[in-house]
């Protein structure tokens, strides 16, 4: 008996220490995120197409002459020399309350589908024991234990990132419009409560989910596709146990790679047909819809900015498809010094 209460004393001091710890993980995440924002807040400049800094002229590593757009460290710079060091930080909170409400929301959701959370320790100790008890002619049964194993985990993972995504929102559409108003310096979305009366007067309960959809078909398109191609290549190719812990790091790189594309469509319809500056012409056309975004946006090359975020190399768009003429403001133009 008393052995029995010293077990159980044990493993609520454990559960008491893991929840701690996810607490810990979670305050962590929120001080990088806030860390981190100027970076964010210079990246939906440029997925937005705004480019306040002329590019210069460089000697590429293959020696010809190239433009090149300032880097992700030098538009932080600019942003802080016209705003100032809290300027930076301008669309924080409403990331941080869609970090914090998403995450609460997502689990219980998770929950109430009967998907909680699975103990790492406690499954690698079943897999422990069910080995040690049963022969290795019953490797088919293991495998296809593996498999349900993975099974669940993909689908409490789409649930977690589907509901994340619907809840956090309408915060990120709040965020990148309270960011957004660096380019024609308004100040209508001065703050959460403001930004909420604004959005829900010009567009209503539909303006607070722009650009839902291109960021659903990305973010779960390419949790589905990393985690399946990681378990295939473990399962097949892979023996190291180091090495399979590292291969879905870059399953997730590669993917988040193809799929960034719908990142810059999720980040522009949020702002468009806003009546912000950065949400209409010349800034940006005011499109219909996502599909009209991609292929405007496909057509004259900018699907991809903000992809990298050290060498920018600038280049003249080029109009392929004459039923997309380019609206947007040109760059500044670069002058000699006299």
């Amino acid at each position: 008996m008393p052995l029995s209460s010293d077990n159980l004393n044990m493993s609520s001091i454990k559960e008491q220490q893991n929840e701690l710890n996810e607490w810990i993980r979670f305050g962590l995440r929120l001080g990088l995120q806030s860390a981190l924002h100027p970076f964010e807040y210079a990246k939906v400049l440029i997925q937005i197409g705004y480019e306040p800094v002329p590019p210069r002229q460089v000697r590429s590593i293959l020696g010809y002459d190239t433009m090149v757009l300032p880097n992700i460290f030098k538009y932080v710079k600019y942003i802080r020399s016209v705003d100032g060091y809290s300027g930076c930080f301008v669309g924080l909170m409403p990331r941080l309350l869609g970090t914090i409400v998403s995450s609460v929301g997502s689990e219980r959701i998770a929950r109430h589908f009967g998907l909680g959370e699975v103990k790492e320790n406690s499954e690698d100790e079943e897999v422990a024991r069910y080995d040690s008890d049963h022969n290795d002619e019953d490797d088919g049964l293991s495998a296809d234990r593996e498999r349900r194993a993975f099974q669940r985990k993909l689908k409490r993972d789409i649930v977690i990132h589907t509901s994340t995504i619907l809840i956090a929102q309408p915060f990120q559409v709040i965020s990148i419009r309270m960011m957004a108003q660096f380019v024609g310096r308004e100040t209508v979305y001065s703050g959460i409560w403001a930004a909420v009366k604004e959005i829900y007067k010009e567009h209503g309960m539909l303006g607070f989910f722009s650009g839902l959809v291109p960021r659903l078909i990305g973010d779960i398109s390419c949790l589905v596709l990393a985690s399946t191609t990681a378990y295939f290549v473990n399962k097949h190719f892979i023996t190291d146990k180091d090495s399979r812990n590292i291969f879905p790091v870059f399953t997730s790189y590669l993917f988040s790679t193809i799929f960034y594309p719908f990142q810059v469509v999720s980040v522009c319809m949020s702002v468009s047909g806003s009546n912000l500056t950065a949400g209409r012409p010349p800034y940006m056309p005011v499109y219909s819809n996502w599909r009209e975004c991609w292929k405007h946006l496909n057509c004259t090359g900018e699907l991809k900015r903000g992809n990298s975020l050290f060498w920018r190399y600038y280049r003249t768009p080029e109009v392929i498809n004459k039923n997309f003429p380019m609206t947007f403001a040109p760059l500044p133009t670069v002058t000699k010094y006299k």
